[in-house]
């Protein structure tokens, strides 16, 4: 198939595709005598398995790490669990900043009348006295 049907087949969009083959994400991809991309199931697991991956939060160095360790000769299971438990943890801290915004835009939303009206009022008033500085 051409990469336009494998784009439709995967949700991947065809400029994807190219880049995942530049990055060294899917194995480079056969050629017709066209010069017209041929992909196989081959490929187009790849291209999911680089689409899961990112779509679990991978890095696209990661990935590229990973996808070494997968296609080397040698075995290198344990490298790729610690590279997947090294992206588990990456991703928790970024789920625990994203808690921690959200648990601070919950308190302010709760205390909007108290805090909010009078903090903004604050600030509306140190930007009152900078203009009346500069007009001086």
């Amino acid at each position: 198939m051409n990469i336009k049907e494998a784009s439709a087949r995967t949700g991947v969009p065809a400029a994807t595709i190219r880049y995942y083959e530049k990055e060294g994400l899917i194995p480079s991809i056969d050629r017709s005598a066209a010069g017209v991309r041929e992909i196989d199931d081959r490929i187009i697991r790849r291209i999911n398995f680089a689409k899961q991956m990112r779509s679990a939060g991978m890095s696209i160095e990661a990935l590229q790490r990973y996808i070494h360790l997968f296609d080397a000769q040698e075995n290198n299971l344990t490298e790729q669990r610690a590279l997947l438990a090294e992206q588990v943890g990456i991703m928790e801290e970024k789920r625990d900043d994203l808690q921690a915004a959200i648990d601070h835009l919950h308190w302010k939303l709760d205390h909007f009348d108290d805090h909010m009206v009078a903090t903004e009022e604050e600030l509306r008033n140190l930007e009152k006295q900078h203009l009346d500085d500069l007009g001086d």
